[in-house]
């Protein structure tokens, strides 16, 4: 991330990585087995979303969307985490759709357990979001606010990344984040999102940080 002007240059540091990618369709299997998981049993959760019983989607549906998200998982791997091959296995944990009914939103948070996070857009109308919010401004203590007249990568504490169907965004577990609220809708939200872990030897071999996941 870097700004350049004539006289001078603005670097962004430490950045975090925001992967997003796009899927042509869902496949008709795959879009069977996702109107059965939705006219089923849900759990019931305040504030106007509902998440489904089943926590372990991919183990048994959605085998498409599933490869097409490890696919994406690699590359997110290979390019984010710098992983190029250290026979580490990354693979996908939990997995279970989020439906906001209008009108409701989904409060701020993270997931734990997880080295990677997913969330894979079903069913979104235009304009709508998902927030990330800056994880350095509990730290910039004691906190000084200069008033701003514009908004940008520099000096915003919160991050909207507009959402489209079909569209996968992969994102570090740790970075708390949240949908916005779904009043201007009048048809439900419906999302897939999932953590990834990890098999293997990690840390380095030899020391007493090496940890071994089988």
């Amino acid at each position: 991330m870097q700004h350049k002007s004539n006289d001078h240059i603005i670097e962004g540091i430490f950045p975090i990585g925001l992967y997003r990618a796009h899927k042509s369709s869902l496949d008709p299997t795959d879009e069977a087995e996702l109107e059965d998981l939705i006219k089923k049993r849900k759990k019931d959760y305040s504030r106007g979303f509902k998440i489904t019983e089943d926590k372990y989607i991919f183990e048994t549906k959605l085998a498409n969307l599933k490869e097409f998200c490890e696919k994406h998982i690699k590359i997110y791997v290979k390019e984010v985490l710098g992983n190029l091959d250290q026979g580490l296995t990354f693979y996908i944990t939990q997995s279970w759709l989020v439906i906001t009914k209008p009108g409701g939103d989904v409060n701020v948070h993270w997931h734990s357990n997880s080295i990677i996070s997913g969330v894979f857009y079903i069913s979104v109308k235009e304009d709508d979001h998902i927030c990330f919010y800056d994880p350095l401004k509990k730290h910039r203590k004691p906190y000084i606010l200069i008033n701003r007249d514009e908004y940008g990568v520099w000096n915003s504490d919160i991050f909207r990344a507009n959402v489209n169907n079909n569209e996968l965004i992969l994102f570090p577990p740790w970075l708390e984040h949240g949908f916005t609220s779904n009043e201007k809708n009048t048809t439900d939200r419906i999302s897939l999102s999932f953590n990834v872990f990890v098999k293997g030897s990690i840390g380095i071999q030899g020391t007493t940080n090496e940890l071994v996941l089988r």
